[in-house]
């Protein structure tokens, strides 16, 4: 890769503002039924997993671990202390697509288990958003989504619509969203500050 001199950094300036314009668009379209379903769900349920791939499992872990901090029996699909799931349960998955084959597979499984399947996902017809109890849709672009120029192409001659790259609107948004459910979960729950640090990892 040629070293590049930089010059300025607008650029950055200019993809922090359209994915701030983003989560305002989403915001304004949520499914406010599915929103309160989705919580209903968290807090009947008796364990909670979180499963997806790639930076979407990033977010899926950052989500585990708040639900952790408030006290909820939450684990990572894939992990090796991970139990088993049961009917009782409800597992969470992150998908933008709501295509990604493990995922989907796996969807298919918690769905012959018997457990509840929510699913955040941009794409409501997806196998994903079709199978799942509740799907929980954000509406934004995926690394699926590209168009024939590309990303780099579209930069270049200066069309800057979609310019983050890849699923990043996405997983933006779904970890901004998913924070937000712990929020309205410490107000429901009645959690502290100070409990929730209680449950921090110490020994980092």
């Amino acid at each position: 890769m040629e070293k590049a001199q930089v010059n300025d950094c607008e650029d950055v300036l200019l993809s922090m503002r359209m994915i701030a314009e983003t989560l305002n668009e989403v915001i304004n379209v949520l499914d406010r039924e599915a929103i309160k379903a989705m919580i209903q769900k968290i807090l009947e349920g008796e364990k909670i997993f979180l499963m997806g791939a790639g930076r979407s499992g990033l977010v899926a872990k950052a989500f585990a671990m708040r639900l952790m901090h408030l006290g909820f029996s939450v684990y990572v699909v894939g992990e090796t202390t991970t139990p088993a799931v049961k009917p009782q349960d409800v597992v969470i998955a992150i998908s933008g697509s709501g295509e990604t084959r493990s995922i989907a597979d796996l969807g298919k499984i918690v769905k012959d288990i018997g457990s509840t399947l929510i699913t955040v996902t941009s794409k409501k017809e997806s196998t994903l958003g079709r199978i799942s109890d509740i799907a929980m849709i954000l509406p934004s672009k995926t690394k699926n989504d590209l168009d024939a120029g590309g990303y780099l192409e579209r930069n270049i001659r200066g069309d800057y619509k979609n310019m983050p790259p890849l699923g990043t609107s996405f997983e933006i948004t779904s970890l901004i969203f998913l924070d937000s459910i712990i929020a309205q979960l410490i107000t429901l729950t009645g959690a502290s500050e100070a409990e929730l640090k209680s449950r921090h990892t110490n020994i980092e």
